[in-house]
């Protein structure tokens, strides 16, 4: 003989049960996070790579650019408020460059926009740009992306029989 009431018994007692498990399971969880320490590792600072030394005087005269002492002088000024940080360049010499100009955060510019004081982005390369008074003048000056050290894997270790 079955009692009416004992067969609807079974799912709240099932449901009654799941939800403190829930419950029990929560506290757990919840202690278990505020009781664990708090010293958390700090990643260390990334030490930023050395800026390569152009002289700008020995790249025009590369490129066979003949200039003034008068802007010889000022070129290494020139350089130091200047520091590339990235390039975006196509096969048409068009594109964008990642500069800080006097210390402060970084920008991109677009070939043929205004820099700073008379300074033109004229064309960029694949880790070059070039600067200038105007668009079409001689270059001034030409920025280098830093050189980064290659990551060169360990050589293998040999294995010995019999160790």
């Amino acid at each position: 003989m079955t009692l009416p009431y004992a067969s609807s018994r079974w799912p709240v007692a099932t449901t009654t049960l799941g939800l403190w498990a829930l419950a029990a399971a929560s506290v757990v969880f919840w202690g278990l996070r505020l009781a664990a320490p708090t010293d958390a590792m700090v990643p260390p600072p990334v030490a930023r790579a050395p800026t390569a030394s152009i002289d700008p005087a020995a790249v025009a005269r590369m490129f066979g650019v003949v200039t003034a002492k008068t802007e010889v002088a000022a070129a290494p000024e020139a350089a130091s408020r200047f520091s590339l940080l990235g390039v975006v360049a196509d096969t048409a010499q068009q594109g964008a460059a990642l500069i800080a100009v006097d210390g402060k955060p970084a920008r991109p510019f677009r070939v043929g926009s205004m820099l700073a004081d008379g300074f033109v982005l004229q064309s960029v390369g694949p880790r070059s740009a070039a600067l200038g008074g105007s668009f079409d003048g001689p270059t001034a000056l030409i920025l280098q992306l830093p050189v980064r050290p290659m990551a060169i894997p360990a050589a293998p270790t040999p294995v010995t029989a019999g160790s």
